[in-house]
């Protein structure tokens, strides 16, 4: 049998992307493929400080990354949701939680008991369920524990950590293993004239790259998958109108919350994450209904420390490519689509398409029907993504700013509408293939967005044996109390993965 092994990969672009590709590739194909990535430093990274999503937790996993090492490395700090301000409308929030909703004690979810018990006069929030929440707003945390029958099982986490730092831990990791690092600027790429397939890369030195694999993560730019095979971009911004963001870094409290802050202002939003040395701040916001300077000066009003640094300007548009794999091009990270980072799923859609990729691994014959999955795949995943981010800004009874009163009325994707009236009529959390997020994930935001059931689901009522209001009750104490016991966030820091600068 010929062999027909790929014996080269180019990785073009560095940063987040490419050095999480670097490092996942050169642990699963364990030298026996040649492997190159190129990067210019004249380019630089968008990479601003970084909030993620539990899932980042089992990359660091398969690579052998011991979590403490990590995050002292990375000036990193631990993540157990997001806080949402001023979403559902002025002068409230909510908490999106990590986990789940307290522990199910009946074959009926939770929140329809909890819907029920509202109905009757209950208010206490839903979040007050999530030991997630409850840690996040003392400013403790612990990790989970993994006995299923202890309510310390029902939360997760993930991280925050400074982008550049993440870049370089991997960088150090991929070389290791045999990743060839070339600095370079491409000013031309070469196809093939019988299937137009990429042949090599001519850098502005001189040097001419060849390879049989080429991985795309150039950024905004996508080099190859646009520049280069002219695949087509799908723009989105017609439900995610924010096209642009300025970020700058500040100096923080003496204590460092335990997730993500996201505060809706009048034409976008601003994020605050909190790193060990400073807190990354940033304001999303569409250019349609505020300018540039004036963006700038929302977030320096909003600073809860002393700024560090200048501003930095992003432009960017909401989308996605037409195709994920074409030809012998694969595209990960900004490249391959833009998802506003309201829900920290920029890491999380690199890390899935490098998983992709090893599950999907081609050889030099390129099988369409390879791409083709491939492609079917990222595609679902990236409308599913987009749903969720666009039901933050649909449901809202904002309508005090003209981004606003656009987005509470615009028309919506089919897929996320069929989720809200089966939400509005039951209560109940409908799934599609290839979910991100979770049905914890979907009733956080759509209970904490104000999306209200007309009736919970009609089998609580028949379930006379179940005493809700004395289970809700003791669970809330349980919560409560085992939050009590954990030490605070910078506490846990200082003992496990302090930074040592």
């Amino acid at each position: 049998m010929t062999d027909r092994r790929i014996r080269s990969i180019v990785i073009v672009g560095g940063g987040t992307a490419g050095w999480m590709t670097a490092a996942a590739l050169s642990n699963a194909l364990q030298g026996n493929c040649r492997i190159e990535l190129l990067e210019s430093e004249q380019i630089g990274s968008i990479g601003v400080g970084e909030a993620t999503i539990p899932p980042i937790k089992y990359f660091n996993q398969s690579l052998g990354i011991d979590e403490n090492d990590f995050l002292a490395a990375c000036q990193g700090t631990f993540k157990l949701g997001i806080e949402l301000v001023d979403w559902p409308r002025l002068q409230q929030r909510y908490f999106h939680p990590f986990g789940q909703f307290g522990a199910d004690f009946d074959a009926v979810p939770l929140h329809q008991y909890w819907l029920r018990e509202r109905e009757r006069g209950d208010d206490t929030p839903l979040q007050d369920y999530a030991m997630a929440w409850v840690a996040a707003h003392r400013g403790k945390f612990d990790r989970p524990l993994m006995d299923r029958q202890r309510v310390q099982s029902t939360y997760d986490y993930a991280y925050h950590f400074d982008a550049s730092l993440y870049a370089q831990y991997l960088r150090a990791y991929a070389e290791q293993r045999g990743v060839l690092r070339t600095e370079g600027k491409v000013v031309d790429v070469h196809l093939r004239g019988e299937d137009g397939f990429i042949e090599s890369l001519q850098l502005q030195s001189g040097a001419t790259i060849t390879g049989d694999l080429f991985i795309d993560c150039s950024g905004f730019r996508g080099l190859l998958i646009e520049g280069a095979l002219q695949t087509g971009y799908e723009d989105w911004t017609h439900w995610l109108p924010c096209d642009r963001a300025v970020a700058l870094g500040c100096t923080h409290t003496a204590e460092w919350p335990p997730h993500t802050r996201a505060t809706a202002h009048a034409a976008g939003w601003q994020w605050r994450i909190p790193l060990q040395h400073r807190m990354g701040n940033g304001h999303v916001y569409c250019s349609q209904y505020i300018s540039d300077d004036e963006a700038t000066q929302v977030l320096l009003e909003h600073l809860e420390g002393e700024a560090l640094g200048e501003p930095r300007l992003l432009r960017f548009a909401a989308g996605r490519r037409k195709q994920f794999w074409n030809r012998n091009c694969v595209v990960i990270g900004l490249a391959a689509g833009f998802m506003e980072p309201l829900e920290s799923t920029s890491i999380h859609l690199i890390q899935s398409a490098v998983t992709r990729l090893l599950a999907l691994f081609p050889d030099r014959d390129f099988d369409p029907l390879t791409a083709q999955e491939f492609n079917r795949i990222t595609t679902a995943e990236y409308e599913r993504v987009r749903d969720f981010l666009i039901l933050h800004y649909h449901a809202t009874q904002r309508d005090d700013a003209p981004l606003w009163r656009y987005t509470r009325n615009m028309a919506i994707p089919d897929t996320l509408q069929y989720k809200i009236d089966h939400f509005r009529h039951h209560g109940r959390i409908v799934a599609e293939e290839l979910e991100l997020f979770r049905n914890p994930n979907w009733l956080a935001v759509l209970v904490g967005q104000e999306v209200w059931p007309e009736r919970y689901d009609p089998l609580v009522d028949l379930r006379s044996k179940v005493d809700a209001p004395r289970r809700l009750a003791s669970l809330r104490q349980v919560i409560s109390e085992a939050v009590q016991a954990m030490p605070t966030h910078r506490q846990y820091i200082e003992r496990h993965c302090r930074a040592q600068s």
